[in-house]
């Protein structure tokens, strides 16, 4: 696995090419990140590289945190994820080490990682895009009902629930989402920023990690191949 990154997103703006034509983008602020802890077969069982982001003030941490991030020569880190990766890749990494949006110089789509908004409870139109009933005479304030969900009963005639993953209203959004391959259409290294064509998932200032795309479209595979020659 290749490495990943922490950042916060910022917002949605706009920026023009050479030919005048304007791409929708959305900012991410990336790092700076710092490396709190190495992984390695021998002591740990398996390889990765644990990283902190964002700093704050010791009183708003813990002492066992406290303490872990001051091994690593870092001051206390809101956030820390570990990410696996090859024991060749660990070679690159030391505690303490700072990683910023520069590390994704060159990297031309990338994957970015967050929770979703949440949209509380909702009903089967809204998170499952169902038509509806009928509008037509007869159907009174059934409109946006589900239908009938008895066919999908578990162990059909002889009682039992329904089927385990059947479409139903619920609690919707607030959940982990990925979205692949985003054009990466400029990077700020001075202010860390990391600009890119595409949706991201959560609301502004949230918490999303990003890494260089793991899986490519057919076309932006392509694109990949042609840069690289």
């Amino acid at each position: 696995m290749s490495f990943s990154l922490l950042g916060k997103k910022l917002g949605m703006t706009r920026v023009y090419t050479d030919k005048g034509v304007s791409v929708p983008v959305t900012a991410i602020r990336v790092g700076p990140c710092v490396v709190t802890q190495v992984r390695t077969e021998e002591k740990d069982g398996y390889s990765g590289v644990q990283i902190g982001f964002e700093e704050i003030d010791p009183r708003n941490s813990t002492m066992p945190l406290i303490k872990h991030d001051f091994i690593a020569g870092a001051a206390p880190q809101r956030h820390h994820r570990e990410f696996r990766c090859d024991a060749k890749a660990l070679e690159g990494y030391k505690p303490g080490d700072t990683l910023g949006v520069d590390k994704l110089n060159g990297t031309m789509y990338v994957d970015v990682i967050g929770t979703s908004k949440g949209k509380g409870f909702a009903g089967t139109m809204k998170r499952h895009h169902f038509k509806g009933l009928f509008a037509s005479h007869g159907t009174e304030r059934k409109h946006r009902s589900p239908g009938s969900i008895g066919s999908l009963c578990s162990n059909r005639g002889f009682g039992g629930g329904l089927k385990k993953g059947k479409r139903m209203a619920g609690h919707m959004g607030d959940e982990r989402v990925t979205m692949r391959s985003l054009d990466v259409v400029r990077i700020d290294a001075e202010k860390g920023i990391l600009l890119v064509k595409g949706s991201v998932p959560g609301s502004n200032n949230s918490l999303v990690e990003v890494r260089p795309a793991v899986r490519l479209y057919k076309s932006k595979a392509g694109k990949v191949a042609a840069a690289g020659k």
